[in-house]
């Protein structure tokens, strides 16, 4: 007994430390687990209140009668249950045939804009892939437009389609000759192509900048093993090039479909208000639904009706290119 007891103590004495760091332990775990958390905690309380709270704010009121007579306290708005989204998707009635315009003109706009955006984007972006002179001037030139703040862009490019004396007729008409008489750029079914371009002028830099930064991934042994086997340019683009830029373009074709398809800046500052009904885009004709006729109501019902249909084409869009992901793996 005498001789087991000393022992038992031993044992007891080089325990006890290592059951002391054991919480020790498990706390610095937490802190530094919890940390990251803590750090992001003010952004996350900005995000709620710039994003989420609004948001929820705007379905509130998609259900509420809500016009000009109830501004001065909107929650004294009747309640209108679906009244306001019944009228917005009536394609029959007038406010429901408007909608319905504005939606298929953006859709039209958006898959034009998307497109060109990334076929010129791409197309530059492997042109710039080569060393020559100046290369790097050019690449500060062509992201010119992305750099300049979009209204001062857009107001330059309205000078630019004036029908007198603005520069796009003057080159097409007095220099080049090709039409018989100046266009009006901004009224009638010419705004269309005016909106096109000026979309299309301001995002290819962006679909440049991030072609460029994917392409800087692709090793060059791969074109120059190319090369070696007979393969062309054409070849190298399509069996090396666009194969690998894939992760990329998945992205930024989400990015940009997103960004064009809510665009608000660039009709609203090259038409005005009342934007003209070539190139009526849905945010412009939600603002107009809104803040013109007074009727915010129906003009949240339309914002979450888009919030809902850009929601479903996301989340399609996630599905299928991480299904074709998990298919080439």
């Amino acid at each position: 007994m005498t001789a087991t007891a000393p022992a038992a103590e031993a044992t007891v004495r080089k325990s006890s430390p290592g059951t002391a760091r054991g919480p020790r332990r498990r706390t610095g775990r937490l802190r530094r687990v919890g940390l990251p958390y803590l750090l992001l905690l003010p952004a996350l309380l900005l995000e709620l209140l710039v994003h989420l709270v609004p948001m929820v704010i705007g379905i509130v009121m998609s259900f509420k009668e809500l016009t000009q007579f109830y501004i001065r306290d909107w929650s004294t708005a009747p309640w209108a249950g679906l009244d306001n989204y019944s009228v917005s998707v009536d394609f029959d009635a007038p406010v429901g045939k408007a909608l319905l315009h504005s939606f298929l003109v953006t859709v039209a706009f958006t898959v034009l804009s998307v497109g060109l955006c990334w076929l010129i984007g791409t197309a530059a972006a492997v042109f710039m892939q080569d060393t020559f002179r100046g290369r790097g001037l050019l690449r500060a030139l062509f992201l010119v437009p992305y750099a300049l703040p979009v209204y001062a862009a857009v107001i330059t490019w309205v000078f630019m389609f004036q029908h007198d004396n603005g520069l796009v007729n003057h080159v097409l008409h007095d220099q080049l000759g090709l039409t018989d008489k100046p266009s009006f750029w901004l009224i009638g079914d010419n705004s269309f192509v005016a909106l096109l371009t000026v979309s299309v002028w301001k995002g290819w830099p962006f679909a440049f900048l991030i072609v460029m930064a994917g392409l800087q991934n692709i090793p060059r042994e791969l074109y120059e093993a190319a090369a070696l086997d007979g393969a062309g340019m054409v070849q190298q683009l399509r069996r090396i090039t666009l194969p690998s830029l894939r992760p990329v373009n998945q992205v930024l074709v989400l990015v940009l479909f997103l960004w064009t398809f809510n665009d608000f800046n660039t009709p609203y500052v090259l038409f005005g208000k009342s934007a003209p009904g070539a190139a009526d885009l849905i945010s412009v004709h939600i603002y107009q639904a809104s803040f013109v006729t007074w009727n915010f109501g129906t003009g949240s019902a339309m914002s979450v009706l888009l919030l809902l249909f850009l929601l479903v084409v996301t989340g399609v869009y996630l599905a299928l290119t991480s299904r074709g992901r998990r298919t080439a793996q």
